[in-house]
């Protein structure tokens, strides 16, 4: 049987290799290396055409938005923040035109971090902004592990369990959830850091890089889903 194919978004960016300096797609090897490791094949996703997007939904049995730089906040109606650096626009729109595709198709879905957050947003949801500002602490900004809660009724908890500890430096979150999404894990401060979609084959979204975790049974899980 062929290896289902799994998409994974990526960054357009300027790079550097040999004498070179040039637009280049990239991103970070941990996505590829799990999904390889589950048993999926990657694919790096561009964010050029949107005109092409059904083409890739069509095609490929999974979709993991990964992580990266925050979303635009007029994106969600809400104002600029100086705190957050430049918003990429093209992958932006990108994106959530991806999510919202593979949303309607049922093709199972990974959502990592930012990519959480596109997903929200595709569904209509809002997003906290600068989130020291309303925890009134910086934890959530620190690359340090911490626990969190799992509801165990969930895809995320019957593949995690009811607790775990992760590492998910971010400076935005959840903050009114989108049409279909249901709130699946929280971190002490009751903040959201896990997300799935109702009546979805497979659309988990979490805070953190699972690909990078050194845990890879959610990556396991969305290729599983994509093989049926």
């Amino acid at each position: 049987m062929p290896r289902p194919l799994i998409g994974i978004t990526a960054y357009l960016e300027a790079a550097r290799w040999g004498d070179w300096v040039r637009e280049a797609v990239l991103s970070p090897p941990s996505y590829a290396r799990a999904v390889e490791k589950a048993g999926g094949a990657p694919v790096l996703l561009p964010p050029l055409n949107l005109g092409g997007i059904d083409d890739y939904v069509r095609g490929l049995s999974g979709v993991i938005l990964a992580g990266g730089g925050e979303l635009d906040p007029s994106l969600y109606g809400a104002a600029r923040e100086e705190r957050v650096r430049d918003p990429q626009p093209h992958r932006d729109r990108f994106e959530l035109a991806l999510a919202r595709a593979a949303v309607g198709a049922d093709l199972p879905l990974l959502a990592s971090g930012r990519g959480m957050h596109v997903l929200n947003v595709a569904q209509g949801g809002t997003l906290i902004p600068w989130l020291p500002e309303v925890v009134d602490h910086d934890r959530h900004a620190a690359s340090q592990a911490h626990r969190i809660q799992i509801s165990v009724s969930s895809k995320l908890g019957k593949t995690l369990g009811d607790t775990a500890e992760v590492t998910a430096p971010h400076h935005q979150a959840v903050k009114r959830l989108g049409t279909g999404l249901l709130a699946v894990a929280w971190a002490d401060d009751q903040i959201v850091e896990g997300v799935e979609l109702q009546g979805h084959r497979f659309g988990v979204g979490v805070q953190w890089n699972p690909a990078r975790a050194g845990d890879n049974r959610l990556v396991e899980a969305l290729v599983e889903a994509a093989r049926h």
